[in-house]
């Protein structure tokens, strides 16, 4: 689970809420037509921008913001490295035993790949093709949610000036003006605090897990392809610790 973003939406939630609660009740900041106007709005204009299994696929990738198991892309080097050892005393047909014990299914494919034979060139060619794709599907997520960003807004606004139309209406009717004006502020408030709390960091956090995983993902590709090459491991080392910033760079061989 990613404790940042939890902490980070109850935080922004219970500040709001807090700043709510000093100055009056929260039922003021509670109008159905505003919800209305925003939420169901905000998902008509999102299914009208998007086809419906990409909405519906996109809902589920929600989950990667809040429960993702993080591996460690120091420890993947490392467990390369003791691949690329056995490899290099034991044969490529020894790494058959080490599918086993590993989670991950993009390793799992790079390493069945090599053990069936497959060369060093056509290895990296499939397995970067599937990368390209992956990386296709993780920018659909990221750009609907960047798009419910920019729609709940304009629902808010568009909820604002149906409030304000309401209530220019109805001037000589006072007790009209209250409700009508409830319709024209909170409809943006929805929309500023769905966009800014929720949709837009939302789609920053799985820009940035979609970042990480392709990074490893290409990590992989490359130290499979030096292990079939029969690459020296400290070679191999030093190539894939440029993917890696120098300040986080551990090398297997100084432990």
């Amino acid at each position: 689970m990613d404790i940042a973003t939890i902490i980070g939406i109850i935080a922004a939630f219970g500040l709001m809420l807090m700043a709510i609660l000093q100055g009056g009740g929260i039922g003021m900041f509670i109008d159905v037509a505003s919800i209305l106007i925003v939420f169901g709005g905000t998902a008509g204009v999102a299914l009208v921008n998007f086809p419906l299994q990409d909405v519906l696929r996109a809902v589920n990738v929600v989950k990667k913001a809040f429960l993702v198991k993080e591996t460690d892309t120091n420890q993947l080097l490392e467990q390369l490295m003791d691949f690329a050892n056995k490899a290099r005393k034991e044969g490529i047909l020894s790494l058959q035993s080490s599918i086993d014990t590993i989670e991950d299914e993009f390793l799992i494919k790079a390493l069945q790949m090599a053990v069936d034979g497959q060369e060093p060139e056509d290895l990296k060619g499939m397995l970067n093709t599937e990368i390209d794709y992956i990386q296709h599907r993780h920018g659909l997520g990221v750009n609907i949610f960047q798009s419910l960003g920019g729609i709940s807004p304009a629902m808010g606004m568009v909820g604002t000036l149906i409030g304000l139309v309401q209530m220019l209406q109805n001037m000589s009717d006072p007790s009209s003006i209250g409700p009508a004006m409830a319709v024209a502020l909170l409809t943006t408030f929805y929309g500023a605090v769905l966009a800014n709390v929720l949709f837009l960091p939302i789609a920053g956090k799985l820009k940035t897990r979609s970042g990480t995983e392709l990074l490893q993902k290409t990590i992989i590709v490359e130290g499979m392809g030096s292990i079939l090459s029969g690459e020296n491991p400290r070679v191999m080392e030093q190539k894939l610790h440029a993917f890696i910033a120098p300040q986080l760079r551990e090398s297997v061989f100084n432990k």
